[in-house]
């Protein structure tokens, strides 16, 4: 009875996922953004697993990598007592107890989505579900995406906010950008690199399915498979990637994918390098016509890949702010950043250090980075930014962060927490990398999506700093859960 239950609110804590500012969400202070909608079947299901592991149901409940967060807790605990010492003044309003607080919190909600992800993914089924229920939620973003792209090109933006704004703290945002169910563009495009991407692009490099979808049967009758469901679904989840012009998010993507593809998908690129080839070889097929056959779908090949790359580059070329990056005439770093609309981040990440540099083993506490922010920054960046202009004008309510994980890391813990945070990441990857070298099929499919995500979100983290997204979690606890099951102990 136990594990149905928890499978069932797990299944709902997966495709509840994509809604990441959920405007109903209890206990919550109206200034938070992070709100997931996954919270809420989250909630039920983890006094369920807390029984379970009493009743010994789970068999690999503590990972080495639980550990290592657990001392990076106390770490940050430690760092926020020391922040309270050193009293900096009110901001906004806001005391530093309140803001560790609430970092705290935040750290507790991502810890609960990692644990719940550990623990309901403890054999190679269970990892198969999980997938199953998280590409469900992302055939909802993608039909919302859709539905919103549509909309907003034909006339429909009233009605479309009107009904964002229903379940959304925010509505859509002021251009043609789209957010799907998520807070923002940027977060969606965030969702799509490391929640999803993973799982098809491993697919894709693995060929490993196995009854991954539950319409196989109905797909056969069509004469398809699974294999189509992945590669529609890869094949959305790359438009709505284009459709966010998340410049984070593409960088990402492409770096995650070229990392993943070099690393896992050596096969892949040999066979597919070596059909490429033999249409053009003498030996091809038998008569004239034939081989011209051969090589003439190459060549239809060749032209295709470059008009879809065309063709996205002049999508994205479309939008100011991504082809900005090509046409600045500014000829010195500080201006060029400011240029391509990235001064204020950097600004955030510069002045966010200087909290570190005052305190570089300690930290200042978990959450209090921003009292030492606006009297640290860059000379560069305090005028012609009004983003930041904004920011400092007494009648501003906003409470600066760093938008840097790794930054905030660093002047919030010290050295101490953010290199027991690297030596979390440094465990995941060597799970990682002992997967793909694994002889069966389900750990290098595990160790293919888990290269994607590990990369995904480390990269991540240069472009925002919250604790609380569950994608940051999620796929890493699928990983370090399923690993101990298809890891093979060493003779």
């Amino acid at each position: 009875m136990l594990p149905r239950l928890s499978r069932f609110f797990w299944a709902l804590t997966l495709v509840t996922l994509p809604v990441t500012s959920f405007r109903y969400l209890p206990f919550v202070g109206s200034g938070t953004y992070v709100r997931p909608l996954a919270l809420i079947p989250l909630a039920l299901l983890l006094p369920i697993l807390l029984v379970r592991l009493r009743l010994r149901q789970i068999p690999r409940p503590w990972p080495g990598q639980l550990t290592i967060l657990a001392a990076f807790a106390l770490v940050a605990l430690a760092s926020s007592a020391w922040g309270q010492l050193l009293a900096p003044l009110e901001l906004r309003g806001v005391e530093v107890w309140d803001r560790a607080l609430r970092a705290f919190v935040t750290l507790a909600v991502g810890l609960a989505f990692f644990l719940a992800a550990v623990w309901m993914n403890q054999e190679e089924a269970d990892l198969k579900f999980s997938a199953r229920w998280l590409l469900l939620g992302l055939i909802l973003h993608l039909a919302w995406g859709a539905i919103q792209f549509y909309g907003l090109n034909h006339g429909y933006r009233s009605l479309l906010n009107q009904i964002q704004q229903s379940f959304s703290v925010r509505g859509l945002v002021k251009n043609k950008r789209v957010s799907g169910f998520a807070f923002e563009p940027s977060w969606l495009a965030g969702q799509i690199v490391t929640l999803y991407l993973p799982w098809l692009v491993a697919g894709l490099l693995v060929r490993f399915r196995e009854s991954l979808f539950p319409l196989d049967g109905f797909l056969k009758k069509w004469r398809l498979s699974g294999a189509w469901v992945e590669a529609g679904l890869l094949l959305g989840a790359l438009a709505a990637l284009l459709m966010t012009y998340s410049r984070s998010g593409l960088l990402v993507t492409v770096l995650a994918a070229a990392i993943t593809l070099f690393a896992s998908g050596g096969a892949l690129l040999r066979s597919g390098f070596g059909w490429f080839r033999a249409g053009f070889g003498p030996d091809v097929a038998p008569g004239r016509w034939a081989r011209l056959q051969a090589a003439g779908s190459r060549m239809v090949l060749i032209l295709l890949a470059v008009s879809v790359l065309a063709g996205a580059g002049f999508f994205l070329a479309d939008k100011g702010y991504i082809a900005r990056f090509f046409t600045s005439e500014k000829e010195n770093l500080p201006d060029y950043l400011v240029s391509v609309y990235l001064g204020p981040r950097l600004a955030y990440a510069v002045s966010a250090l200087e909290a570190f540099q005052q305190h570089p083993l300690t930290g200042v506490g978990l959450g209090a980075s921003g009292f030492w922010m606006y009297r640290s920054m860059p000379d560069w960046v305090l005028s012609g930014v009004p983003e930041i202009a904004e920011q400092m004008s007494p009648d501003a309510g906003q409470f600066p962060n760093p938008k840097n994980l790794f930054v905030r890391l660093l002047a919030e813990t010290g050295l101490v927490g953010f290199m027991l945070f690297v030596a979390f990441y440094l465990s995941t990857l060597a799970d990682v990398l002992e997967l793909l070298r694994q002889p069966g099929s389900a750990a290098r499919w595990l160790g293919t999506a888990g290269l994607f995500a590990f990369t995904a979100v480390l990269l991540q983290g240069g472009s925002q700093d919250s604790l609380a997204m569950p994608e940051m979690w999620i796929n890493l606890g699928l990983l370090i859960g399923a690993a101990g099951a298809l890891i093979q102990p060493k003779e």
